[in-house]
């Protein structure tokens, strides 16, 4: 152990005052003069390859705007880190705010950790962005006023394959089985599911809940081949998907696999001619849009690789939380909410403009079904799939493919 006298410890006393008296105010003005950000996103896990793009798209926003004089003459101090699991979570997302002075949080794409990190914003009454999190219940009975959700949620993502699906002839009296990762997020979906089948003529033969931790798919796929359905539909997500799919071509069913769930960076990983059907989107880098095209030209020059869709949904995030803060001066919760609930509309790299809805808080925009390049087709790794219409289509409302009030309540609490 070290010791010190008396002497010692009277000047280092006399040097830490006067650092206190003039180091510190420096300090404080230096923080003063940042605008602090807390974001969280899953880096490890199932979860961890998409979100590893989504942590890269907001450092490029951050860097951006700092680039471009920061918000409101301040530079942005960005946060980010692995979320880990709904509890680690909620944890890191109380710390950000109460220990690092975090003025609002954003991030995830756990629908379980979204909703842990959505009651931390609630108690704290700060703003939470949650901007994968795809669940229609964080949106319905969980809703909160702190919480805004920039993601397609479930029942789009069914709505936008559901239309394609209808379309090839592959939905009326159809026998489907479904595939459905056992958590808050899978469940939502098989519920949304449900109500397209039973709405659209179709037939649910069976469904398997499956743990988030499994990697052996064959147990599920033996009782597949047993059940001879029409159509099987995938409702798992992150690496899973993956690793189904890979799983699923080696049994060469000739039933076809569809799902109403994927990220673009799942797909890239199933690698040339495992993945086959028609799946949804919220976004992808071949979007014919200038601003699309100018973001893309610049993830790719720094990151050497294209933007997944998590890239593209942390990135425009952080962009419209920036145009909000300019815009109203503030970094105060209320003057947010206010900004946000007056339905202000956003370039968000689309032919149409989206909007946060004021009853629940859910960003409205297009989404998109894709299909698969036949093998032999693609120019790299990254140029595997092929994006169908806009849902909807040009001249039906945004709001026509979204739960309604009677279908996904939701009551903001003052």
């Amino acid at each position: 152990m070290v010791s010190y006298n008396r002497r010692t410890l009277l000047k280092g006393g006399a040097a830490f005052a006067g650092a206190s008296a003039l180091g510190f105010p420096a300090i404080v003005r230096a923080q003063a003069a940042k605008i602090k950000i807390g974001h969280l996103v899953p880096l490890t896990g199932f979860l961890g390859a998409i979100g590893g793009y989504a942590q890269l798209g907001v450092k490029l926003a951050a860097e951006e705007i700092n680039a471009a004089g920061g918000i409101m003459g301040k530079q942005v101090d960005l946060m980010s880190e692995d979320s880990v699991n709904p509890a680690t979570a909620a944890t890191k997302a109380q710390r950000m705010i109460e220990q690092d002075g975090a003025a609002l949080l954003f991030g995830e794409i756990s629908s379980a950790s979204s909703l842990t990190i959505m009651q931390v914003a609630e108690r704290n009454k700060k703003v939470f962005f949650s901007t994968g999190a795809r669940s229609d219940a964080l949106r319905g009975k969980n809703c909160n006023r702190y919480s805004f959700h920039c993601d397609i949620p479930n029942t789009v993502m069914v709505n936008a394959v559901g239309t394609a699906l209808k379309q090839q002839g592959l939905v009326k009296g159809k026998k489907f089985v479904t595939l459905t990762a056992d958590y808050i997020f899978g469940h939502d979906l098989l519920k949304a599911a449900k109500a397209f089948f039973s709405a659209n003529d179709a037939t649910l033969i069976g469904d398997e809940l499956i743990a988030t931790d499994v990697t052996d798919f064959s147990p599920y796929l033996l009782k597949i081949r047993q059940a001879k359905p029409d159509v099987v539909c995938c409702n798992l997500a992150g690496n899973q998907v993956t690793n189904l799919v890979k799983q699923y071509a080696e049994f060469g069913f000739p039933y076809p696999l569809v799902g109403f769930n994927l990220n673009t960076g799942d797909a890239w990983a199933m690698g040339e001619g495992n993945l086959s059907g028609t799946w949804p989107t919220v976004w992808y880098h071949t979007l014919d849009n200038p601003a699309s095209k100018a973001f893309v030209a610049a993830f790719t020059k720094k990151y050497d690789k294209p933007p997944e869709n998590h890239a593209w949904i942390d990135y425009v995030t952080l962009k419209l939380i920036a145009q909000a803060i300019e815009t109203t001066k503030s970094t105060e919760t209320d003057a947010l909410i206010a900004y946000f609930e007056k339905e202000t509309q956003f370039d968000i790299m689309k032919a149409r403009k989206g909007y946060f809805r004021a009853w629940d808080h859910q960003l409205v925009q297009e989404a998109y079904p894709f299909t698969v390049k036949p093998k032999g087709e693609m120019k790299d790794k990254w140029d595997m799939l092929v994006l169908g219409a806009p849902v909807p289509v040009a001249n039906e409302p945004l709001e026509s493919i979204y739960p309604m009030k009677a279908q996904n309540p939701c009551e903001m609490k003052a």
